[in-house]
């Protein structure tokens, strides 16, 4: 059912393009092509437990990955939004970001009211605001919002309601969600990374060979995040106060109430997870200086039999530093980040804590293109990793010269 709903709002979009008035329909889209020098670790993506995208050494050049994103705005208060991505390597080459219906109507007086239905990212990030779920700032984002793209998306509805006054302008928003049921798995199994890959609409996520050995499945072993095995609604609520000319602060409540004992039906069944955290964020500005605040804190648990259950205690957070002048772009990040296992009497039970830098120059000499320059290091401290073979402690050492083109 919400899978042909997204297919539908695609379909709004597409023919809107071509058969709307001028003004009432949008489709932008870019192209990012990279040359990286990777880590020697084994990326996650190919199922090590190296913290970055790229990963096994080397150095190559490529098209990584493109997007499109539509807007048709069906009437003053009516808009349509579908976010499409394309990923270059990987099992689901194609796949949908967003794709939700925005009711706002027209508001005269200091209060304003929205309505959102579809699939949609919650409202936790504060770095990936360019097009396509991706960051002015960096190529790649922080602990935090690496783990938002490739696990948390829901189905469902989003009411927000906004009091504005002369001083700014204070937002409440809830949600009700579902879908996302084994959102969290990640976590537990490969703990944090920093990557760029953002999980679209039904992909199939890698999960550690070491994981899949340790469980008895079949390599490589991949899940699908976005699956809803209990019937039962998650929900999000939180707040934002806009100040004017000063900055931003946010928090939210995340609960996707999923039955740690339910899973998907087949022959590799999908285990939910029972996710919480709270997540608060702040921005400020001061002439050409942006600083960017997030911290996460909260668990997941799953109980896939009634004689084991677990829960993984997560906690993670960043400060970016951000200085535009001109069409020139710099920005440092500081990244920190942690998991547990709990209970701790759990025979060889996964934990890790760990620490990143990123650096980033970017560069617009037109309009249509972005150059980029990034390093990201990586240490961190996984005793998993044992069992692979490895030493616990890895530092993952990333270079990428990035081109962005628009359209």
């Amino acid at each position: 059912m919400f899978v042909r709903l997204a297919r539908l709002l695609l379909w709004l979009l597409l023919t809107a393009t071509t058969s709307a008035r001028p003004g009432e329909a949008s489709l932008h889209g870019y192209l990012d092509c990279r040359w990286v020098a990777a880590p020697d670790a084994k990326s996650w993506t190919a199922g090590g437990l190296g913290k970055t995208r790229f990963g096994a050494g080397g150095t190559q050049a490529m098209c990584a990955q493109g997007g499109l994103v539509g807007r048709w705005q069906i009437t003053p208060s009516m808009v349509a939004v579908a976010d499409l991505q394309y990923v270059t390597k990987g099992p689901n080459n194609a796949s949908v970001l967003e794709a939700y219906l925005r009711y706002r109507p027209v508001s005269t007086t200091r209060w304003r009211t929205s309505l959102k239905v579809g699939e949609f990212f919650p409202p936790i990030s504060l770095e990936n605001t360019a097009i396509g779920w991706t960051s002015p700032w960096t190529l790649t984002p922080s602990a935090i919002n690496s783990w938002v793209g490739e696990e948390l998306r829901g189905f469902g509805a989003e009411g927000q309601l906004e009091w504005r006054t002369p001083h700014g302008s204070l937002t409440a928003v809830a949600a009700a969600l579902r879908s996302n049921d084994p959102a969290g798995e990640l976590l537990s199994a490969r703990g944090w990374s920093l990557s760029d890959l953002t999980a679209g609409w039904g992909t199939r996520v890698r999960e550690p060979d070491v994981y899949a050995i340790g469980n008895h499945a079949a390599v490589p072993l991949r899940f699908n995040p976005f699956l809803e095995n209990d019937a039962r609604l998650g929900w999000y609520a939180g707040g934002s106060w806009q100040a004017s000319g000063s900055g931003t602060f946010s928090v939210l409540r995340y609960d996707n109430r999923a039955d740690p004992s339910s899973h998907s039906s087949g022959v590799s069944p999908v285990f939910s997870w029972r996710t919480r955290f709270w997540s608060v964020g702040a921005q400020t500005d001061w002439r050409n200086l942006t600083v960017l605040a997030q911290a996460m804190s909260g668990s997941t648990d799953v109980a896939p039999v009634p004689a084991f259950s677990s829960s993984t205690p997560f906690r993670a957070a960043y400060v970016l530093l951000g200085y535009t002048f001109g069409r020139w772009r710099l920005a440092v990040r500081v990244d920190g980040f942690s998991t547990d296992q709990l209970p701790r009497s759990l025979d060889g039970r996964a934990r890790e804590h760990g620490s990143a830098g990123t650096c980033a120059v970017n560069w617009k000499p037109v309009e249509w293109l972005r150059l980029t320059a990034e390093v990201v290091m990586v240490r961190s401290n996984r005793n998993q990793r044992i069992d692979a073979g490895d030493p616990p402690f890895e530092i993952d050492r990333q270079l990428q010269l990035g081109a962005r083109l628009y359209f």
